[in-house]
């Protein structure tokens, strides 16, 4: 299923992401297919220039590699980087379904949202905690999906900032049938149930289902079942 598919016609909701910030980057490929074949619905790739947030991750010869390993993966790029627009082209090149980039790094952001769209991937719009609702809120429409941090972002393992839940609150209403609402960070056992009250309908899991030793049960956890997804 493409990307757009599964944004716009979900085959069931809350969709997991896994975050492969906590994988084992030794056996990444491993990690990646088993966190989907235990259910996982799509890869999350957390990019970080090391300027617009205190780490440096992950670039598109990563993504790249993934896509060639796992070529019906969905690969939900996140760029944490001060000039998202240069990484359009790289990106979608190098097999991305989706590119994410952030308003405080963009404040006018509905061009960057068609030039990813006219390079074959959807466009998502992320908040970071400190940010006013404020901010995004005239941008919405223009995206496939809002990304919502729980974090500060730039290190996965970090605690959930709960008052965050109320900007998806009020985000969520705002939202088409066809737009998603992705949360990030510090999504575990403790938190999830909160996300998903909240109206966030794509989870993104890093330690909660990397550092677990049953990826199904993680993810079956995250997305509120009581048995296996698959």
């Amino acid at each position: 299923m493409s990307i757009r598919n599964l944004i716009t016609n979900p085959p069931r909701l809350p969709l997991i992401a896994p975050s492969i910030l906590s994988a084992d980057f030794a056996n990444l490929g491993r990690d990646c297919a088993a966190s989907l074949e235990a259910g996982g619905d799509l890869l999350h790739l957390d990019v970080m220039d090391g300027h617009f947030v205190p780490n440096l991750t992950m670039g598109p010869e990563l993504c790249r590699s993934l896509r060639i390993a796992l070529p019906e993966a969905v690969l939900d790029v996140h760029l944490m980087v001060m000039d998202p627009a240069i990484y359009v082209k790289p990106f979608a090149e190098a097999g991305a379904n989706h590119l994410t980039f952030h308003i405080e790094a963009m404040p006018e952001p509905e061009r960057l949202a068609s030039d990813i769209r006219k390079a074959g991937m959807t466009a998502g719009l992320a908040l970071n905690p400190p940010t006013s609702l404020d901010t995004i809120l005239p941008c919405i429409e223009s995206f496939d999906l809002i990304l919502i941090m729980s974090v500060n972002p730039g290190f996965s393992g970090q605690s959930f900032i709960e008052s965050v839940l109320e900007k998806s609150v009020a985000i969520k209403a705002r939202l088409r049938p066809d737009q998603r609402l992705e949360i990030d960070g510090g999504v575990n056992a403790q938190t999830v149930e909160s996300c998903r009250d909240a109206g966030c309908d794509l989870l993104v899991a890093a330690s909660a289902i990397f550092k677990s030793p049953d990826y199904n049960g993680a993810i079956t956890m995250l997305r509120g079942e009581a048995c296996p997804a698959r």
